[in-house]
């Protein structure tokens, strides 16, 4: 029997995240420039997307740039930004094709012009698609999001339109940038650091963790099928 062949489709996770670690290292491996590592990356990206919209999921998350990432190296930096509007208007007519919708969450003004537009023009061509929501975290860390959710809500009571009796863990979620998604189910990270590293931290209060040593350029739809395998056979009790 197949990885494929043994996931249930009536117990899907809805929602699952990925933190996408490992393509400096195994470009490092090869002897590569770590952009090599991003590039090859993108087709992992690819089968992914491709794997999750197959088999049922509904909402996929992918790690994409994380705000500490603005401190890395300028020159990789503008690489890595180059090579996410490339890949966002390549792969356009792959989402549409596969009826797949674009999202983003972060701090996306930190973005250059040129990207963040070419970032909006993808998501409202896709806009109506419904399959799968594909959602890219850009300059996105979860200590920024609560910090902006908080300011949000300090202007609502300062306004009068929100009284502070009515604040709750509801209130704080409708004010994150993941307000449209539900909560993850599962996040995987890739190339052996077990950690979360700012990603989710409030939406992932009772997610499932898969930890795998895979570099994500090796992560294929056979590594996202184990995954899925792996998060069946655990009992989620939501505290009770």
């Amino acid at each position: 029997m197949t990885l494929k062949e043994q996931i249930d489709l009536n117990r899907l996770p809805q929602h699952v995240a990925i933190i996408m670690d490992g393509n400096g290292r195994w470009a490092k491996e090869k002897g590569k420039d770590r952009i090599f590592g991003h590039q090859v990356g993108v087709v992992s990206v690819r089968e992914c997307t491709e794997a999750a919209a197959e088999i049922g999921v509904k909402y996929l998350t992918m790690y994409t740039f994380s705000t500490e990432n603005w401190n890395r190296p300028k020159s990789e930096v503008d690489m890595l930004m180059e090579l996410l509007v490339d890949t966002v208007e390549k792969e356009t007519p792959m989402l549409n094709k596969n009826n797949i919708r674009l999202m983003a969450i972060g701090d996306l003004m930190r973005l250059p012009e040129g990207a963040r537009e070419k970032l909006n023009r993808c998501m409202d061509q896709t806009k109506d698609n419904t399959r799968m929501s594909l959602v890219l975290a850009l300059s996105y860390s979860s200590r920024w999001e609560i910090t902006n959710a908080a300011k949000l809500i300090a202007q609502k009571v300062k306004d009068g339109s929100l009284h502070i009796d009515e604040i709750s863990d509801r209130t704080i979620s409708e004010h994150l940038t993941t307000n449209q998604i539900p909560d993850p189910d599962l996040m995987i990270r890739t190339s052996g650091e077990v950690r979360i590293s700012n990603f989710l931290l409030w939406q992932s209060a009772y997610t499932e963790f898969y930890f795998t040593e895979t570099h994500w350029p090796d992560f294929r739809k056979e590594s996202f099928y184990q995954a899925l395998v792996e998060f069946q056979k655990r009992e989620r009790r939501f505290g009770k």
